[in-house]
């Protein structure tokens, strides 16, 4: 299965947490967003104009995507040119089960990606706040084969670190690394092997027919069971598992990342800035979450502007 540059299509989640609609819909099923909690912070919804400066990386560094496709809920950028034949809007509705709906949480959404209408067997996934900084080609993100190549941070001992946490320190793991730990669980339970390596939190290649093999076959019973899960829950299996199975299956590369290949910044610290100015790595993530404050958002959007000034084909 040969790679073809022209067959590979870049998967965005987008939300608007700004958007007073949204926010009416969020707050009548969940409520008032708490600053302190992880699940259901700000940073977890706030719009600060990543998706353009994310797009405008694409168009200068990788503009052999065939096609953008922009999960949403019913929504829209204003500065979005829609007739843009690239790109294309996809509600939550078009892909997800009614059972489903309305949905907060990001770890579900995924699940159902492979439904994209027209979308490529090889294809990228990215959240918004995640960025190329350099010339790229398909040969960094799938293998001559037509594998994907799979991103992972080194923790060998990752397992060790959450059991001792867990079981003898009596500190409850966070929501994202139960997640994990259980996707591990599940790989280790069907094919033997536990994969300790983490999500690299940066953009991801997968195969269509395997992204819908894991989760309409291998693990129905648990990826359906998440499918009321509409905000984030500690039983959710997160997208890790279907990588982890493509390793396990040889169906991709293992590689762990550096920090010249991929870096994952948080925008609240200031030394995450100049790291990244120092190592210029090929990927780069400007993540929000609960411990950022609006000035550091401001700041965010300032360095984005600033790195990516000129104005792409995907913009009004």
């Amino acid at each position: 299965m040969k790679s073809d540059s022209n067959e590979i299509d870049l998967v965005y989640l987008w939300v608007d947490g700004n958007d007073p609609a949204w926010q009416a819909k969020h707050n009548a099923f969940i409520g008032l967003p708490q600053e302190n909690l992880p699940v259901n912070c700000k940073g977890r919804y706030a719009d600060n104009d990543e998706l353009k400066y994310s797009l405008r990386s694409v168009e200068k560094y990788a503009p052999w995507i065939r096609r953008v496709f922009i999960v949403t809920d019913n929504q829209i950028p204003a500065w979005l040119d829609t007739s843009n034949t690239k790109v294309r809007i996809i509600d939550h509705a078009e892909i997800m089960p009614p059972e489903s709906l309305p949905c907060f949480n990001s770890s579900l959404i995924e699940h159902f990606l492979y439904r994209i209408p027209g979308l490529a067997e090889r294809f990228l996934f990215a959240n918004d706040d995640m960025f190329i900084n350099m010339t790229v080609t398909p040969d960094d993100f799938f293998t001559s084969e037509g594998f994907p190549i799979i991103r992972l941070t080194r923790k060998p001992f990752r397992r060790l670190q959450w059991f001792c946490r867990e079981k003898i320190l009596q500190k409850p793991l966070k929501n994202y690394s139960k997640m994990l730990a259980r996707s591990s669980q599940l790989v280790n339970n069907r094919y033997g092997v536990y994969y300790t390596g983490l999500p690299h939190h940066n953009i991801d290649a997968y195969l269509k027919s395997d992204y819908r093999r894991v989760v309409e076959e291998v693990l129905r019973d648990e990826f359906s069971a998440n499918n009321q899960n509409r905000m984030r829950n500690n039983k959710d299996v997160h997208r890790s598992v279907i990588s982890y199975i493509a390793l396990a299956e040889k169906h991709g590369l293992l590689r762990y990342v550096s920090k010249e290949e991929s870096m994952h910044i948080m925008i609240h610290k200031d030394r995450h800035y100049k790291r990244l100015e120092k190592c210029h790595p090929m990927l780069f993530c400007m993540n929000d979450s609960e411990y950022a404050t609006d000035s550091d958002r401001i700041k965010a959007k300032v360095y984005l502007k600033k790195r990516f000034p000129e104005k792409s084909a995907f913009e009004k």
